[in-house]
């Protein structure tokens, strides 16, 4: 078992990581503060072919592997988890299903432009009534002739104010449960009936757009039906794992940023005649810091590796997530406390990042999720297993 970067995969993440010292950090605080769609970012992200970076070359992608995939979102979330957050809906969930689900046509209209950040796409699952059970959705699609009707409201979407295309889940059977749930593919442009909602206002990744989707008696072809009338959750749990190893990477990208704000801040700061990282209590809570960053990092990139040799890796993405997210937001909390009266000013980013890292601890299950899930296979691993 060998999940150690390769060359390729270390230049890569030197080229991201330039990148994202150049374009993204700069503005990163203005980004927040503003609480705008980042647009122009999007756009660069999308011409350097980063979305691309987990589809076939013959769609404009990369086929690069997960642990490489990784590296980018955490590099990124080192900049800007808003940036991060929303160039990763578009690359996984925003896509995927049209990739692995639609025609070639479908592809080519959607897929194709999505990936080089000229449309924008997205995934619409929750509702107000519907979050981890997943089993209580409202919305319906009922099957017209040629068509199907959808109509429902999906909250907590990434991007909703700005989409061009979202993949629906909705229920194709009256019955309560997720056996009968499909996945559609909805153009919010040609298909009357789409309504944007509020955008939510959040306390942390501001700059990625959150907010509400109405759909009233919207007409969606049956060719745009993604994959059958039944097995929609199976689906997206088919891409769970990634998205759990995902969002265990955005953990790492954040709590890099936090640790080394307080690292640099510990070596400026002077107290009793000496720089305060000098001093036993803020060493150690920088070593401590430092030690939940490297084991969640061994974690998510075993997680990534799992995924890349096509092992059993339900546990491994569900444990990796847990620790990475929960690790993001102590070192975040740490590192506040390090700039102690300046981490509750605006003035410095500490503020942002532990805003930011209670995202973490929602995308792809909560910690309290997780646990159910990993309390399900407490049988332990050979050493040779995974």
């Amino acid at each position: 078992m060998d999940y150690r970067l390769t060359e390729e995969q270390q230049a890569f993440r030197r080229a991201v990581a330039k990148f994202v010292d150049a374009e993204i950090a700069p503005v990163a605080d203005e980004l927040d503060t503003k609480g705008e769609f980042p647009l122009g970012l999007f756009r660069r992200i999308g011409e350097l072919g980063y979305f691309g970076l987990r589809y076939p070359e013959a769609y404009g992608g990369s086929a690069a592997d997960m642990v490489t995939y990784c590296l980018w979102a955490e590099e990124l979330a080192r900049g800007s988890m808003s940036v991060a957050a929303t160039a990763c809906m578009q690359s996984l969930m925003g896509t995927h299903f049209v990739f692995k689900y639609g025609n070639e046509e479908q592809r080519q209209k959607y897929l194709v432009p999505a990936l080089r950040g000229e449309k924008i796409g997205t995934f619409a699952l929750t509702e107000p009534n519907a979050g981890s059970d997943v089993g209580n959705i409202g919305t319906t699609a009922e099957k017209r002739g040629d068509h199907y009707v959808l109509k429902g409201t999906k909250t907590w979407v990434t991007s909703a104010p700005v989409a061009d295309f979202l993949t629906v889940a909705a229920k194709t059977s009256p019955e309560r449960g997720m056996k009968n749930i499909a996945l559609f593919l909805v153009d919010r442009h040609t298909m009357p009936g789409v309504t944007l909602g509020k955008k939510i206002e959040k306390m942390g990744v501001r700059a990625s757009d959150t907010g509400e989707i109405t759909l009233e008696d919207v007409r969606v072809p049956a060719a745009n039906l993604l994959g059958g009338e039944t097995g929609g959750i199976e689906k997206v749990g088919g891409i769970l794992s990634e998205i759990r190893v995902m969002t265990a990477a955005l953990s790492l990208g954040l709590a890099r940023a936090a640790y080394e704000a307080a690292l640099k801040y510990s070596r400026e700061r002077v107290a009793f005649g000496k720089p305060i990282g000098e001093h036993q209590a803020i060493a150690f809570k920088l070593a401590d810091m430092l030690t939940g960053i490297h084991g969640a990092t061994l974690m998510t990139y075993h997680a990534a590796w799992c995924l890349d040799q096509r092992l059993p890796v339900t546990r491994e993405a569900a444990m990796a997530k847990l620790v990475a997210s929960e690790m993001a937001n102590r070192v975040a909390d740490e590192a506040s406390r390090i700039f102690a009266s300046y981490g509750f000013a605006m003035e410095y980013p500490i503020q942002r990042y532990f805003r930011d890292a209670r995202f973490l601890l929602l995308g792809g299950g909560t910690s309290e999720i997780l646990r159910v899930i990993i309390s399900k296979d407490l049988e332990p691993r050979a050493r040779s297993e995974p």
